[in-house]
């Protein structure tokens, strides 16, 4: 980095446009948060069915899998402004479709789990989120689009900052909303925020590069064409696999944190800690957003998975709430600083004009890992880690030190892929792909 660019990359960010993007999308994406929080907690309110509340998070999880490599060459096909009205405008009409199928419907038919009414007016809901995360895709192009080069990564603290605000607000308003109001004043809220969020970008002016569209060859949905631009990187497939490795074991602590929790206080206290442990993600955004990520990113990256892991091995290694939560607090605030660092690095190697289809790609390939944990996890962790510190050897071999219940089974199961994920990120440290791509970045 030269003196200039040194100099650059200390001062704040005032691009005017990409804050005025980052505020639309940070709404945009609350109230996405907002209307998917709020029911999931109505369904099971109505039903009082578990069963359909796992079946949501399942299609939840991945339809995002499924849909980002589309949604990717959806951003790269067209001006990001576009795309992002087309983004919320779907949103907006879905919205207002299950708003009149809401209010046409009885509200008995919604406490049957097996009515059509409840499960199309679920899809219309579910896919009206989802369509907000080809804004996501499109904000991180235009980080790269609007900003120099040494001030990107502060540029994605700022949006990692963004996603933790929005996920707070929405968990917290959500139920509240839902409690006091219930779901008519849930949908009124949201087509009348996405209708602020639409109106208040088409007021925007985005000037993007007019080679990215025009030089660039005809964007197709060809998801060879777009393994073939990542591997025209050496070493960025190895970066995109490592990272959904690391979201395949996380996809344990996503299945049973919650069970282990509620193990150790009330529901009550369980979900006004996790309102405060999801600070983290904002503490853990600003701080990028203010300090950047240092010369090195990918080195950055991987000394903050190695951090993680090693967290992860700890905080359940007594039955303490206390430990968790200062485990879990420090896991969260450091969740920003890998995603900010996977960005600035793909934002540095990828062309403009590939750069949606590749962050497609690898959403569709990491968000992928996470559901499938969830599925396979909890088998295992009933039939094997559970009976091995209840009545197996476990009792005699670990018990005297680590304890025995249920509750240790789980906490078990998390020390060792905290293990795993710590033994598998040295390694790929000293793997050719991290050397070859620590070369070029």
């Amino acid at each position: 980095m030269n003196t200039s660019e040194s100099k650059e990359s200390e001062q704040p960010l005032q691009n005017k446009t990409f804050l005025a993007v980052l505020i639309n999308t940070l709404a945009a994406s609350l109230t996405n948060n907002f209307v998917w929080f709020a029911l999931t907690f109505w369904v099971y309110l109505e039903t009082k069915s578990v069963l359909t509340t796992s079946i949501m998070a399942g299609v939840y999880s991945g339809t995002v899998a499924v849909t980002g490599f589309f949604l990717g060459t959806l951003v790269d096909r067209y001006p990001k402004k576009l795309a992002m009205l087309l983004s919320s405008s779907s949103s907006l009409l879905l919205y207002v479709v299950a708003a009149g199928i809401y209010l046409s419907t009885a509200e008995t038919t919604f406490r049957n789990p097996g009515s059509w009414q409840l499960w199309m007016f679920i899809t219309l809901a579910l896919i009206g989120a989802i369509a907000g995360n080809l804004r996501s895709i499109a904000l991180s192009t235009l980080v790269t689009i609007l900003l120099p080069e040494s001030q990107r990564d502060k540029a994605n603290g700022m949006v990692g900052t963004a996603n933790g605000v929005s996920f707070l607000a929405a968990s917290i308003f959500s139920g509240l909303v839902i409690g006091f109001l219930g779901m008519f004043w849930t949908l009124i809220l949201a087509i009348g925020l996405t209708l602020l969020v639409v109106f208040h970008l088409t007021t925007l002016s985005i000037q993007e590069l007019t080679h990215v569209h025009s030089e660039a060859p005809p964007v197709s949905f060809n998801v060879r064409h777009t393994i073939a631009i990542i591997q025209e990187i050496p070493g960025l497939f190895g970066l995109i696999f490592f990272n959904c490795f690391n979201n395949f074991l996380g996809g344990v602590f996503m299945s049973l944190m919650d069970a282990y929790g509620l193990s150790l206080v009330s529901v009550q206290v369980w979900g006004i800690l996790w309102g405060f442990l999801s600070l983290g993600f904002i503490i853990g955004g600003l701080i990028v957003a203010r300090q950047g990520l240092g010369g090195k990113p990918l080195r950055t990256l991987f000394l903050t998975n190695l951090i993680m892991w090693f967290v992860c091995i700890f905080f359940t290694l007594h039955a303490s709430i206390v430990l968790l939560s200062v485990g879990l607090l420090i896991y969260m605030c450091l969740i920003p600083v890998v995603e900010a660092a996977e960005q600035t690095i793909v934002q540095k190697v990828i062309p403009p004009d590939r750069l949606g289809r590749v962050f497609g790609f690898s959403q569709s390939l990491e968000q992928a890992a996470s559901p499938i944990t969830a599925l396979l996890i909890g088998p295992i962790a009933q039939y094997i880690f559970i009976p091995f510190m209840t009545t197996g050897a476990g009792v005699q071999w670990l018990g005297s030190w680590f304890g025995t219940g249920s509750d240790r089974g789980l906490a078990l199961l998390f020390t060792l892929t905290g293990i795993i994920g710590f033994i598998v990120t040295l390694l790929a440290m000293r793997s050719r792909a991290y050397h070859t791509l620590a070369s070029h970045y």
